[in-house]
């Protein structure tokens, strides 16, 4: 993903830095900030429309490590977050990324738009443990 397009939510970054402990199955509602983002995903090149929960791109699963807690673009990395695994939890289908750059994982949730078959092909894949 690249800078974003659109206007945001008006909330603003808050300079921290992304340390990378936070485990890939770790989920924070109460730290999340809602930011509705279109943007060109620095992978494949494609516009994706944004809602404001959406991190990654529908297409190839990328995405940037632009967030400590989801939405609040205190990541100083920027690093290409990668698809490295997927799996299914409580019927819910999820993707495992990892930052390119630093090694960061985060898991997200999938949506209806999200290529399914892309999906599929990172099942299987053992999830790598932090560096």
């Amino acid at each position: 993903m690249t800078e974003p397009e659109s206007t945001n939510t008006g909330n603003t970054n808050t300079g921290n830095s992304d340390t990378g402990s936070r485990d890939a199955g770790s989920t924070d509602a109460a730290r999340f900030t809602r930011r509705v983002e279109d943007f060109r995903c620095a992978h494949c090149d494609r516009p994706v429309r944004g809602n404001g929960y959406t991190n990654h791109c529908p297409y190839c699963l990328h995405s940037k490590h632009v967030d400590i807690n989801p939405g609040d673009r205190a990541a100083n990395c920027g690093g290409l977050m990668a698809p490295v695994a997927a799996g299914i939890e409580r019927d819910k289908y999820f993707v495992v990324q990892q930052c390119e750059r630093c090694g960061h994982l985060r898991r997200n949730k999938t949506v209806a738009a999200d290529d399914r078959a892309v999906i599929l092909g990172y099942f299987g894949r053992p999830i790598p443990s932090r560096r």
